[in-house]
C-alpha cells in the first residue's frame, strides 16, 4: 500500500488549500492520494507546465479530470488530442473571434450591473447564488442564442451539476449531465434546420466544420462537444468571483483603490486569477510511464494538475501569496492552462470575470463577510457559498 500524501476529502477553509499546496510543493511535489480510486497530483509550476505542453506523452484521452464520472461520454475538444481535436477547436475559436467577444462584452457588463444592483438592493446575501453563478449563465445564453426557458434550464441545471460534483453524488451527476446533453441535442437539431452565423454561434460553427477527411463532424462527438462547452464555462467563474469577494472583504484598502480607478480592474483580475485559480483537478495520463521526482507513475494512472498550486510557486512568482497589482511576470500564470488544451474560451472568460469584478466594486461602497464561507470539493478549489453584507 502506498502512503497517502494528499487527502482531497479533508475539511477545507478559505486558506487551508493554499497552505497544503505550499507544503506539497516543498516536501512532496508529486503526491499520491487514495481518494477517487487513486491518483497522483503535481503541485510545482515547472512540472505542470511541462505536462500541459507535452501532449504527445501526457494524453487527455484517458483521464482528463479527477474525480471522474461514469457520465463522461467523449466530449471534444477536451477528450481528444491533436490532430483529432483540431476541427472542434477551430470551430469554437471561430465563434469566439475578437469581433464576437467585443460584441458580447456590453451584454455581459449589462447583466453584471443588473445582478449586482439587485444584490446591493437586498443588502447582500450569498454572492455565488445571486451574482457569480447567474452571470456566466447569462453570458453563455447570449453566446448560444438561448431563449429564456433554455437559459433558465441551463443555469439551474449547471448549478445542480456543480453541487452534485461537490457532494461526489454520481447519480446526480449523471442525471444533471443528461439534462445538459438533451439541451445540446435540441440546439443541434434547431441549428440544422435554421443555422445561425458561424462566426457568432458555436453550434452553427461546429455544424459547418469538417473533419480531417473533409466530412462533417461525427454526430456523437458533436453532441459531446456542445454539451462540454455549454457547461464548462459555468463552473469556474462562480468559484473565482467568490474568492475575489472574500479577498476584497479582507482588504478594504484594495476595494477603495480599485473603486477610485476602475481602469485597474483588468490587471487586478489577472492577479486574482493567479492567486485564486479555481482548478486542481484537470488531469492527464502518461502513455509510456514516467518517473518524476523519484516517483514512478505507471501508464494510464491519473495525474491531477494543481493549477492553483502552480500559480503560487515561489520559484516563479515572488512573494506568491501576496496580491501585487501589475506583477511583472503575470503572464506566467497557468489559470487557463497551456498547450493545445489551453482554454478556448479565455477571451470571453476574461470579459465575464473583469465585468464581474468591476460591477462588484462600482455598485458598492463596502463589501464585508457576513458569515463563514463554504468551500468546493475537487476538481475545483474555492468557495461555493459566500455570505456578504454590502452597501
Amino acid at each position: 500500500m502506498r502512503e497517502q500524501d494528499y487527502n482531497p476529502l479533508a475539511h477545507e477553509d478559505f486558506d487551508s488549500p493554499h497552505r497544503e499546496f505550499a507544503r506539497l510543493r516543498q516536501e512532496c511535489p508529486v503526491a499520491h492520494s487514495d481518494a477517487f480510486n487513486g491518483f497522483w497530483m503535481l503541485t510545482r509550476h515547472a512540472d505542470i507546465r511541462a505536462v500541459l505542453e507535452d501532449w504527445q506523452e501526457y494524453t487527455t484521452t484517458v483521464r482528463n479530470v479527477v474525480p471522474g464520472s461514469s457520465a463522461t461520454r467523449r466530449r471534444p475538444p477536451l477528450h481528444l488530442d491533436p490532430p483529432a481535436q483540431t476541427p472542434y477547436r477551430r470551430a469554437i475559436d471561430r465563434a469566439l473571434g475578437p469581433k464576437r467577444v467585443a460584441g458580447i462584452a456590453p451584454v455581459i457588463e449589462g447583466h453584471a450591473r443588473r445582478l449586482m444592483q439587485a444584490f446591493v438592493a437586498k443588502g447582500g446575501g450569498d454572492l455565488v447564488e445571486l451574482y457569480s453563478s447567474p452571470l456566466p449563465a447569462f453570458a453563455f445564453a447570449n453566446w448560444f442564442a438561448l431563449d429564456d426557458t433554455q437559459t433558465d434550464l441551463l443555469w439551474h441545471t449547471a448549478k445542480d451539476f456543480v453541487k452534485a460534483w461537490e457532494a461526489f453524488d454520481v447519480t446526480a451527476v449523471e442525471r444533471t449531465s443528461q439534462v445538459i446533453y438533451d439541451l445540446a441535442a435540441a440546439l443541434i437539431a434547431a441549428r440544422r434546420v435554421a443555422p445561425l452565423d458561424a462566426e457568432r454561434d458555436p453550434v452553427s460553427s461546429l455544424l459547418a466544420a469538417r473533419d480531417e477527411d473533409g466530412g462533417p463532424l461525427d454526430d456523437e462527438m458533436l453532441l459531446g462537444c456542445v454539451r462540454q462547452i455549454l457547461v464548462v464555462g459555468l463552473v469556474a467563474p462562480p468559484v473565482f468571483l467568490g474568492s475575489v469577494a472574500v479577498h476584497f472583504a479582507r482588504d478594504p484598502a484594495l476595494q477603495a483603490q480599485l473603486r477610485a480607478d476602475l481602469s485597474l480592474i483588468p490587471a487586478a483580475t489577472e492577479e486574482m486569477l493567479r492567486l485564486y485559480t479555481p482548478y486542481r483537478g484537470f488531469a492527464r495520463t502518461s502513455r509510456s510511464g514516467v518517473v518524476l521526482h523519484g516517483r514512478e507513475i505507471a501508464p494510464g494512472e491519473p495525474i491531477a494538475l494543481a493549477y492553483t498550486s502552480a500559480n503560487r510557486d515561489a520559484a516563479v512568482f515572488e512573494d506568491p501569496d501576496e496580491f501585487r497589482l501589475g506583477r511583472r511576470n503575470i503572464n506566467e500564470h497557468l489559470a487557463f492552462g497551456r498547450g493545445p488544451h489551453r482554454c478556448a474560451g479565455m477571451a470571453m472568460a476574461r470579459v465575464i470575470l473583469q465585468a464581474g469584478v468591476r460591477e462588484m466594486l462600482a455598485n458598492t461602497r463596502e463589501i464585508a463577510l457576513a458569515g463563514e464561507v463554504r468551500m468546493s470539493g475537487m476538481p475545483e478549489v474555492g468557495p461555493v457559498y459566500v455570505p456578504l453584507a454590502v452597501s
